[in-house]
């Protein structure tokens, strides 16, 4: 059954209306049909079975045939702290903590940090990720859309990861113990946890200096040195394994 993002109100009303720009995957790329089912979800983890009851040229009308569904959230909610990475990795790095569950993705420019982002280039990448979750949310039938920030500076995200405690943090130093040991001191799930990624040249020493202060657990992900999105992807997997 396809998927259409829709704001709440669409969803808990019986019929609603979208305009082109709004189903334009399901009109173009999937080219459906009157009579057609699909699943209304809005990111807040609602969704909604509903008929497509008139497809005029510009608009689509979807008439409900089942009562809203709530899907609750995951008993830990995780945040992921992400350096910044080149290319297109980042939109890879979104899709896949889409993918597992992420309550929110705080982008970080670190020092070392090779992306360099001016204010509007700040909001234009945060508008293109949550694009991306979107679609990512859509096609994996995910419930909920993460809360994705505008990238911070690693000093400004450190109040988050107090927040986020326990926050586990990717390093690369000697006093780092193994992730699954560090997982093993909360045998309960915390209603909240985090995981913080450095950049491609890892953190400056003031940076961890400065993570650990804030109260992250520094740990290690073995013999190999990963790449940042894999680390990521290690990271949430790892977390989503423990507590979920």
């Amino acid at each position: 059954m396809h998927r259409c993002l829709v704001r709440t109100e669409q969803l808990l009303a019986d019929t609603c209306t979208l305009g082109r720009d709004e189903v334009h995957h399901l009109t173009t790329v999937l080219r459906v049909k009157t009579g057609a089912r699909v699943t209304l979800f809005d990111g807040h983890g609602h969704t909604r079975t509903a008929n497509i009851t008139e497809l005029a040229k510009r608009s689509l009308t979807f008439t409900s045939t089942e009562p809203v569904t709530h899907h609750p959230r995951l008993p830990c909610l995780l945040t992921l702290f992400a350096c910044v990475s080149k290319a297109n990795r980042m939109d890879w790095t979104i899709e896949k903590a889409v993918e597992l569950g992420a309550y929110r993705i705080v982008p970080v420019i670190s020092e070392r940090t090779v992306v360099r982002l001016d204010a509007d280039e700040s909001a234009a990448k945060a508008e293109r990720w949550s694009r991306v979750a979107e679609e990512t949310a859509r096609q994996c039938h995910a419930a909920w859309l993460p809360d994705i920030l505008t990238p911070v500076t690693l000093v400004d995200s450190l109040p988050l990861v107090r927040a986020a405690a326990p926050v586990f943090v990717a390093a690369l130093t000697p006093e780092a113990i193994p992730l699954c040991q560090a997982l093993d001191r909360y045998a309960k799930p915390p209603p909240h946890a985090g995981w913080f990624v450095g950049p491609e040249g890892d953190f400056t020493p003031t940076e961890l200096q400065a993570l650990l202060a804030a109260d992250a657990i520094p740990v290690n992900l073995g013999r190999h040195i990963l790449r940042a999105e894999t680390a990521c992807l290690y990271g949430l997997c790892a977390l989503n394994f423990f507590y979920t």
